[in-house]
């Protein structure tokens, strides 16, 4: 294999990473403020291409408008989701929080089928099609609008939890719930928060690559389950380590197509996740933590 086709198979993998880093992140801000597993955050992603595609398409609302309209509606779902299905359960056991977003996952997509049909559904490129060449290998225009939008997601991420009180509050809920319920944070508030984020970063990776693929109702699992695989090989609960564990994902996805065979492509986010469970539980970012009985 030629070092321009190897180049290639790296361009794909880092295309397909930053959607996989983009809902990582939602599974670790959700998990971060809650210390539970959002499994209806592969729905977030199929609604962000979904509404936007609704919106483009039954609304008749310009592109720039109708994806803005899906991220946001997705958002608002999120947040929606949280005060309805999250928040009355008192006691915020992890448990029952995880089984509730099991169950809130499939009412989400038995909605989507219903509502828009079970059939795949197209959105044009953002800025027209062809592909860009970088050293000898295409780069499709639609994946450097993926790049640019996983890009400016982390760094806004970044500002929002380094330079904002928010942000400060957020952290503050993911290091210790109780310490920060004592000195006035609003942790509910920040469970909420948590979910709206979380749905606007799923809504923002289905967004960015339904008009290379497409979107259909049942597509969250899927994505659900490599993203959430990217979290755990990354490291839980650390937003950094999401990004790279999205990032080295995508990369072994690609590389597994280029020296295997692409029937085994699916199957990669699961043996990465099951090694990882049962030879670094921490992710490769992850520190052991002791507790104290």
């Amino acid at each position: 294999m030629g070092g321009t086709e190897l180049l290639q198979f790296g361009l794909a993998g880092l295309k397909n990473g930053s959607i996989y880093a983009l809902v990582a992140l939602g599974f670790t801000l959700v998990y971060a403020a809650t210390g539970a597993i959002n499994f209806a955050q592969g729905e977030f992603y199929m609604l962000g291409g979904m509404l936007s595609v609704w919106a483009y398409a039954d609304l008749g609302l310009p592109l720039p408008l109708a994806a803005v309209t899906g991220v946001a509606a997705t958002a608002v779902l999120g947040g929606v989701f949280e005060l309805a299905a999250i928040r009355p359960r008192k006691d915020g056991d992890p448990l029952a929080i995880i089984i509730i977003t099991v169950g809130g996952s499939m009412v989400l997509s038995s909605m989507a089928r219903h509502l828009f049909g079970p059939t795949e559904r197209p959105l044009p490129a953002f800025s027209g099609g062809g592909s860009v060449k970088v050293f000898g290998a295409s780069l499709e225009v639609q994946s450097v609008w993926i790049l640019g939008m996983t890009a400016l997601a982390v760094a806004a991420l970044w500002y929002l939890y380094n330079r904002t009180g928010l942000g400060r509050a957020m952290r503050a809920c993911a290091v210790n719930r109780d310490a920060a319920r004592i000195v006035g944070v609003d942790t509910r508030l920040m469970v909420t928060v948590s979910f709206v984020l979380a749905a606007t970063l799923g809504a923002l990776a289905g967004l960015a690559v339904t008009p290379l693929t497409q979107t259909v109702f049942d597509v969250g699992p899927s994505v659900g389950i490599k993203g959430f695989a990217a979290a755990i090989l990354g490291g839980l609960g650390n937003p950094i380590a999401a990004v790279v564990g999205g990032l080295v994902l995508g990369m072994l996805e690609s590389l597994s197509i280029a020296f295997i065979s692409s029937t085994y492509k699916d199957a990669i986010a699961l043996i990465v996740l099951l090694s990882v469970l049962f030879l670094r539980p921490q992710g490769i970012l992850g520190r052991w933590r002791r507790e104290k009985v």
